[in-house]
């Protein structure tokens, strides 16, 4: 392909550069796609589909390298290994907008890898890749909905900006990515600082409008280049089958969609023995019968159509009745469950969270500074986590058996999106010097394990006593849209979410959004509807908030007993060496005497950890005593360390220490230091000043003895 450049003007200076025919000439389509001195390198390719598939197999890939920074790898090897969860989570949200975008005919290998060459500190990639990705695929002529583009929504100072520098996202309160089509809205996530939903909706739609640039960007390029978009609708469908599998399952079918009380497993056991029973009469047709032959030579057929059957009544009952499997009502919530304390202490805090058949056990464990999650080498400025949300989801969660891997890419992005709705209202470091982490284990699953995940996280978090601002609720919507027939779905379950056209993850607090997800079926949806959507998801969160509230309504006021006992103080940094002492003396003689493990960073913020409060407390006054100021006619009780001819040394406080003069050791005359203290006598002593080069005086006259009593009851905080 002929070298092609494109440059974009984008918002506030944003420019966007898009070049083609340079790199990758092998590869199905590739373009280098830039802003600023971030670019990334992303290439679609297409290879013939393998025998038996019956799905799409796409592979998205996001790649970085660590030149793209001017850094060299660390490690042994030092090169780019395994990729770090948030490289992870860029190829999700490269994938999700992409992949209802294909024909749902389409049964060849597909594979987008996205790859940054270059990045400067202001840039992130991740949206440049996204629409990269739709750039390279129609490129490749892969047959495609496109063309489809995605930009970054912040907030700054109540001013919506589009693609906003590293710092912008870390100052501001919203963090979104929106990604359409000329359709519509196909994906949006988010994280927020409990924003209002009309905020929220106000920053899809600014997103949205800045989308449309991007658009037609690339519907110019393609026209400049000769490139016709690829997109063609056709369907695996046999007229003659579909007939005799609808005469014969479809009262049937009906039947079982409207037993509400079956459940899963019984409703799906009833439509798997339906569909047996049309096997069943489709071998028994004569072997020269069209049905017959058409099923025998495809096996995937009947499967298929009985499913195209399938999801054809449940939609039209919704739509026609609404009505749905369960019995519910569109905009009702399955009955709700919770517990806190479910398991022994020894787990520093515990809850049980269920909604329908869905069910959730969150555990909370507090750790130490020493307990953060160091980051691996990435292009990112974040270097560890204080916070970490991990998602298990067993395969008996679902009633199956599969062998245990580690987490896949759907576990790391359900654990991704309860961390972000939760971050909020987590209390500050300072506050609140804890590494929290949050495990959620799904026990049971049918639909909105996510939510479920935050519900279960938010009651562990309170029964560990972590002083969250706002407890955080969440609710999982659907959508069935039949032509300009549209209806949203509150709590969906997982026949909705299997058959329908949207799954759109909605958390947050009584005052305002945290993050939401929202995933389409579809290739565009309007913001008419997304806005109902939200403000249908609202009604649904409080409700489950006000039921998660009835069982515990605020955090407890104290940690499990087993928790590690945490205090952070703050001292002057001059002040370090004084606390450690010489050879790390002092801070080893704190440590033995309050078993306590003392961190101090190079800004001075001390973090002391305990296995008891008092302990922590106790160090905690040693070392406010090595680095308070001493001021004349102070009275401590002191220990003599050493004796010299003309006095003697005594260590007032921990690494503070000075000398009593001979002439000052009693009222009257002492020939010998020595006949008057030893090494080890703790005596009491006033302070008399400083001499010229700062260093202590002390004596032992003029004190009075209620000043002496004060001095010997406040030494039991004294080394």
């Amino acid at each position: 392909m002929e070298e092609y450049n494109k440059s974009i003007a984008f918002f506030e200076g944003r420019d966007i550069k898009i070049q083609v025919g340079l790199l990758a000439p092998q590869a199905g389509g590739a373009v280098l796609i830039q802003s600023g001195d971030t670019a990334v390198l992303v290439t679609a390719t297409r290879t013939p589909g393998r025998e038996g598939i019956d799905f799409l197999p796409l592979t998205v890939d996001y790649e970085e390298r660590l030149y793209a920074a001017g850094r060299i790898p660390g490690g042994f090897l030092r090169r780019e290994g395994k990729p770090p969860e948030r490289a992870i989570l860029i190829s999700r949200l490269i994938d999700r907008p992409l992949r209802p975008l294909f024909p749902s005919w389409l049964r060849d290998d597909i594979q987008i890898i996205a790859t940054t060459l270059s990045m400067d500190e202001e840039v992130p990639p991740d949206v440049l890749a996204v629409t990269g990705a739709s750039v390279a695929t129609m490129l490749a002529r892969i047959p495609f909905a496109g063309p489809m583009a995605a930009v970054r929504v912040g907030l700054l100072n109540d001013e919506f900006i589009i693609n906003p520098t590293f710092r912008e996202i870390e100052q501001g309160d919203l963090d979104l990515v929106v990604a359409g089509t000329p359709d519509g809205v196909v994906m949006v996530e988010a994280g927020a600082n409990q924003l209002p939903e009309q905020d929220i909706i106000e920053a899809i739609e600014f997103g949205y409008e800045a989308i449309q640039e991007l658009i037609k960007a690339q519907e110019d390029l393609l026209q400049e280049l000769g490139i016709e978009r690829v997109y063609e609708e056709k369907e695996e469908f046999n007229e003659a089958v579909y007939e005799f599998i609808r005469e014969r399952a479809q009262e049937e079918v009906k039947k079982v969609l409207k037993q509400f009380d079956l459940g899963k497993k019984g409703r799906e056991e009833a439509l798997d023995n339906i569909q047996l029973q049309v096997e069943e009469a489709i071998k028994a047709l004569p072997d020269d019968h069209e049905v017959k032959l058409a099923a025998e030579m495809d096996s995937r057929l009947v499967p298929t159509l009985y499913k195209k059957l399938t999801k054809e009544l449940m939609r039209r009952q919704i739509i026609e009745e609404g009505v749905r499997v369960d019995g519910r009502r569109l905009d009702e919530v399955r009955p709700i469950s919770c517990r806190v304390g479910v398991l022994p202490p020894r787990v520093h805090g515990s809850a049980l969270f269920q909604r329908g058949l869905t069910q959730v056990l969150s555990i909370v464990t507090l750790g130490t500074s020493a307990d953060a999650q160091e980051l691996p080498d990435d292009l990112y400025p974040e270097l560890e986590k204080r916070y970490l949300h991990h998602y298990n989801f067993p395969p008996y969660s679902v009633g199956e058996t599969r062998p245990l891997r580690s987490p896949g890419r759907r576990e790391i992005g359900h654990g991704a999106l309860a961390e972000r709705a939760l971050l909020p209202v987590l209390p500050p470091q300072e506050e609140f010097p804890y590494v929290i982490r949050v495990v959620s284990e799904v026990l049971s699953s049918n639909g909105s394990t996510s939510m479920g995940s935050v519900c279960g996280s938010t009651l562990a978090l309170m029964d560990a006593g972590v002083p969250i601002s706002k407890p955080v609720s969440g609710a999982a919507m659907g959508l069935i849209k039949e032509g300009d027939e549209v209806r949203i779905l509150t709590d969906i379950q997982g026949i909705e979410d299997f058959l329908g056209d949207m799954d759109f993850k909605v958390a947050g607090t009584d005052e305002g959004i945290t993050a939401l997800q929202m995933d389409m079926k579809i290739t565009g949806l309007s913001i008419d509807i997304i806005a109902k959507a939200i403000e249908q998801a609202k009604t649904a969160r409080l409700h489950i908030l006000q039921e998660m509230l009835k069982v515990i309504q605020e955090p407890r006021k104290h940690l499990s007993p087993y928790a590690p006992r945490l205090l952070t103080m703050k001292i002057e940094p001059e002040m370090i060496g004084t606390v450690i002492g010489p050879g790390g003396k002092t801070i080893k003689a704190i440590t033995e005497q309050t078993g306590c493990k003392i961190d101090i960073a190079d800004d001075g913020t001390i973090t002391i950890c305990a296995n008891q409060a008092e302990k922590a407390q106790q160090a905690k006054r040693l070392i406010q005593n090595i680095t308070r100021k001493l001021n004349e006619g102070e009275v401590f009780l002191g220990r003599v360390t050493r004796i010299i001819d003309i006095g003697a040394f005594v260590e007032v406080l921990p690494g503070k220490e000075g000398m009593i003069h001979i002439s000052q050791l009693a009222e009257h005359r002492v020939g010998r230091v020595e006949d008057e203290v030893s090494v080890g006598d703790e005596i009491v002593v006033k302070i008399r000043g400083f001499d010229s080069k700062g260093r202590l005086n002390l004596t032992r006259l003029g004190i009075h003895p209620e000043q002496a009593a004060m001095a010997r009851q406040e030494a039991q905080f004294h080394l």
